[in-house]
């Protein structure tokens, strides 16, 4: 799948793509062209546009044979944290929308999300397990701290002695602390902190609205100071780019307060292949081909494999070194145990004005 040009007459700021690409399901692509007049054009500052969606369900049935969840939850579509590598970008083709500068800059918010989760709770058919938030897209992205939808979502979580688990890379999750910090001492909820990279300069580069490394450590450090579990998430790993770095991040997670860690291998599926390939020809065309030639070594000479227990890990003489490389570094720091398992027994329906309280 080629990359179009970029539009010569708009202004990236902080973006992760460069390009707009019509989604799979499209039947027409739109290229900028050169019409040949000479009249000079305006540029045009690409801007975030948020728009809203009001659901019926906000839980989501999970399936897949190697995820440890049966649920979850997005209290957003698209993010704005850009990240080049996300996996997620192709979920945007849903909506109609391009996996390019569409899914960092058209973003979908669902400010009924915690009142249509209530209700779901409510339901007589429901049964409590672990809900993850964060495995699509960013929950404490920038447009949560106007929204305040993951909040609101915790509001409720916290009410019903529901547990939950979030991925983040946003430093906005210390906002939540004290409804973290309380739930946290009932065994209702787990937090993973991502951390790709320990260089300012290539993270501003990859992930070009997220926190710095060193925000995210702090991060880790107030989380775990709040008594709430934290699992530093060595993801996504980056041949040749990030991989070197792979000890050294598990340590300093370690020495901010994270008690346990966790890898994934770059995942590039669908429309996100051209995208990376595209960022590493503008930002790393010296290292471009070597890295995606190691990728391809542990994805079967591939882009990716999506196969259920390779698209995490890969395959492979690299990709099982990389594995036992983390392995030793997690034996060694103390991060090879996992979490505490989260409690389902508390989940009740919150008392309400007028009910009647029990006499034990």
């Amino acid at each position: 799948m080629p990359i179009p040009p970029p539009d010569p007459f708009l202004r990236l700021k902080a973006r992760g793509a460069a390009t707009n690409a019509a989604g799979r399901y499209e039947a027409h692509e739109r290229v900028a062209e050169n019409d040949g007049w000479d009249i000079p054009e305006d540029e045009r500052l690409l801007r975030t546009e948020v728009s809203e969606e009001r659901p019926r369900s906000v839980i989501n049935p999970v399936a897949s044979p190697d995820l440890p969840f049966d649920r979850s939850l997005n209290p957003y579509r698209g993010c704005e944290h850009g990240c080049s590598y996300c996996f997620a970008r192709p979920s945007h083709a849903w909506l109609g929308l391009s996996a390019g500068l569409d899914f960092e800059t058209r973003l979908v918010a669902r400010p009924d999300a915690a009142r249509v989760l209530e209700r779901e709770l409510a339901r007589k058919s429901y049964r409590p397990a672990t809900l993850a938030i964060g495995t699509n897209t960013d929950p404490y992205q920038p447009i949560e701290s106007r929204y305040r939808i993951m909040r609101a979502i915790l509001s409720v979580l916290s009410e019903w002695n529901h547990p939950v688990a979030i991925v983040t890379k946003g430093a906005l999750i210390e906002r939540d602390i004290d409804i973290l910090a309380p739930m946290a001492e009932r065994g209702l909820v787990q937090v993973g902190v991502s951390v790709t990279t320990l260089d300012p300069r290539l993270s501003r580069a990859l992930e070009p609205r997220a926190p710095a490394p060193a925000r995210r450590l702090t991060t880790i450090a107030r989380l775990a100071g709040a008594g709430i579990p934290v699992r530093a998430m060595v993801a996504p790993v980056i041949p040749v780019l990030t991989d070197p770095e792979m000890e050294r991040i598990m340590t300093q997670a370690r020495e901010h307060g994270a008690t346990a860690a966790s890898w994934i291998l770059l995942r590039l599926p669908l429309e996100v292949a051209p995208l990376f390939r595209d960022w590493l020809a503008r930002n790393e065309p010296g290292r471009a081909a070597h890295v995606m030639n190691r990728l391809r070594e542990m994805r079967g000479g591939a882009d990716y494999d999506a196969d259920w227990g390779k698209r995490m890990r890969g395959e492979g003489v690299a990709a099982r070194l990389l594995a036992q490389r983390f392995d030793l570094a997690a034996r060694r720091l103390g991060l090879d145990r996992p979490l505490p398992g989260l409690r389902t027994d508390l989940f009740a329906p919150p008392p309400r004005s007028g009910d009647q309280l029990s006499l034990f």
